[in-house]
């Protein structure tokens, strides 16, 4: 039996019949139901018939070398622009592990070509793997070592990078690089809701818009994932503005406060392949982007981070002790209620950290809106203890932030109140 077969499977009283796929595993049989769902068997005991020969196609591409490894081969046409393939894991480049049932990141760029064959013939690709991780497990010293691997794609030609990563924490790497990196070219993440082997896959749309983007001209750091439930659109979410606000559905990113900076039609993109205009075209800004830069060989890297950072949320009946372990912290970033509120008696234990050199910065738990805290009397004990407003910058982009103002500038706590790399407006008016 080869790959493109269909079989009929028995094994411990279960009978499934499909197209064989390639296995990663000699242990394994790969088989595609005809509802569109794989399956993996174990191949011991297994009772196997070939029902029919060559009943598809399979790409050699994915085929193995002698070893069971597998293999692909990347070309370069001197006519196309240059994309690189940052892989930090995650669902986009994940499978199912056989074995446990359980999807898996263990994908690197290569694998992704492979998986999508709608990314060949659109730009020369070069692949990297920083990490390969699921989301959860991301940690700060990868987001350095991610600013180097985008830093050095650029300046070897790379005239847009893809950063595939895992959403869960997606919105937090997207952040991280906005503020460590001045770059001339696009650098886009994306990533997916469900994996490859799912009928709903989402991984081949967001792919090729991220891609399609990557090679338009602008020079902003993006979220590219669906834009709608639907396989219409991608939407372009700056990486500070941008939240996760569902856990599964595929449009679970929303640029918070605003429209998206930009939505990328997918037909559009489909269509485009190797012509730079037409990626252009599928594109629609909502807003003006920034723009490529002169020279683009030449990226800007301030990548120093300070980890002794904190992001805590206030609830009403919370033990003061709760907030014990942020003695001795450089920078606290509390998520209170409202325009930026917290119990009064945790005022004291606010004022002892400023006093002991901890920059401390308050958001809203609030989606929308900014923190004042002038209007009532809790707000100005907050600002009369040391507590710098952030605006209406997002928690979760506040800490990066804070993480990335103290390594970088020399007054962390004035940083924090004004806009670096587009996380705040410094107007109270609606996002345009």
């Amino acid at each position: 039996m080869q790959p493109g077969d269909r079989v009929r499977v028995e094994r411990g009283g279960v009978t499934n019949e499909g197209v064989l796929l390639p296995s990663t595993t000699r242990d394994h049989l790969v088989v595609k139901l005809d509802g569109g769902y794989n399956v993996g068997i174990d191949r011991e005991a297994a009772d196997v018939e070939v029902v029919e020969s060559g009943v598809r196609e399979v790409d050699p591409a994915a085929e193995t070398d002698g070893d069971g490894d597998a293999t692909s081969e990347i070309t370069f046409d001197d006519d196309l622009p240059t994309v690189s393939l940052i892989s930090t894991g995650g669902t986009i480049a994940s499978t199912v592990d056989y074995r446990t049932g359980a999807v898996t990141a263990q994908f690197d760029a290569e694998d992704v070509l492979r998986a999508v064959p709608e990314l060949a013939g659109r730009a020369n690709y070069r692949g990297r793997v920083v990490a390969n991780i699921l989301s959860e497990n991301m940690v700060p010293s990868i987001w350095r070592d991610l600013a180097a691997a985008v830093a050095e794609e650029v300046e070897a030609g790379a005239d847009g990078v893809v950063v595939m990563h895992g959403t869960d924490t997606m919105q937090y790497s997207a952040s991280a690089l906005s503020f460590m990196l001045d770059s001339p070219v696009p650098v886009v993440f994306t990533g997916s809701q469900r994996s490859a082997d799912r009928p709903s896959s989402d991984n081949v749309m967001n792919a090729v818009c991220a891609v399609e983007a990557a090679k338009a001209d602008h020079a902003e750091t993006l979220v590219c994932m669906h834009a709608a439930p639907s396989d219409d659109a991608c939407a372009l979410h700056r990486g500070t503005r941008v939240r996760k606000n569902h856990t599964s559905r595929r449009d679970a990113f929303e640029t918070v406060g605003a429209a998206p900076l930009g939505v990328i039609d997918y037909e559009a993109a489909a269509e485009a392949g190797a012509d730079g205009d037409a990626a252009d075209a599928a594109v629609e800004w909502n807003r003006e982007p920034l723009p490529r830069g002169d020279d683009e060989g030449t990226v800007g890297v301030e990548s120093g981070l300070d980890g002794d950072v904190e992001l805590v949320k206030f609830t009403p009946g919370m033990d003061p002790a709760a907030w014990d372990y942020l003695d001795g912290k450089d920078g606290v970033v509390i998520e209170g209620t409202g325009l930026g509120h917290v119990h009064t008696d945790l005022i004291p234990q606010i004022e002892e950290l400023v006093e002991g050199g901890a920059v401390v910065a308050m958001t809203s738990q609030c989606l929308a809106g900014r923190v004042c805290d002038r209007v009532y009397d809790t707000g100005r004990d907050l600002l009369d203890a040391g507590v710098v407003e952030a605006g209406d910058t997002l928690p979760g982009t506040a800490k990066v932030k804070l993480m990335w103002a103290l390594a970088n500038r020399s007054d962390p706590a004035e940083a924090m109140g004004r806009d670096l790399a587009a996380e705040l407006t410094e107007e109270s008016r609606p996002w345009r």
